[in-house]
């Protein structure tokens, strides 16, 4: 799984307290966008942050002209915060 400038690859990256979401191109190296749920503060429990946070990283990718995305979950099952962080970040408009 690789992302390019046009659709980069949206890793996730979660641990016992948070959440980090990043828009990595692999082309080039480079991490285009990233957030944590520490950027959202205090949003209810560890969930609510965690689809905060994506709805947060679709907002700043639609303002960098990114609008899709390959969707990388690492080693983590799909539930809990990796699935409400890739619904906040769908909610948010990005595609994948």
């Amino acid at each position: 799984m690789s992302g390019t400038q046009e659709q980069p690859r949206l890793a996730v990256f979660r641990s016992n307290r948070s959440i980090g979401l990043q828009l990595i191109n692999d082309v080039e190296g480079k991490t285009l966008v990233s957030v944590s749920a520490k950027e959202v503060g205090k949003a209810g429990n560890k969930t609510g942050q965690a689809e905060k946070a994506g709805r947060l990283l679709a907002e700043k990718a639609l303002k960098l002209g990114i609008q899709r995305a390959v969707f990388d979950r690492g080693p983590y099952k799909y539930h809990g915060r990796i699935k409400a962080a890739a619904e906040g970040a769908r909610a948010g408009g990005l595609k994948f």
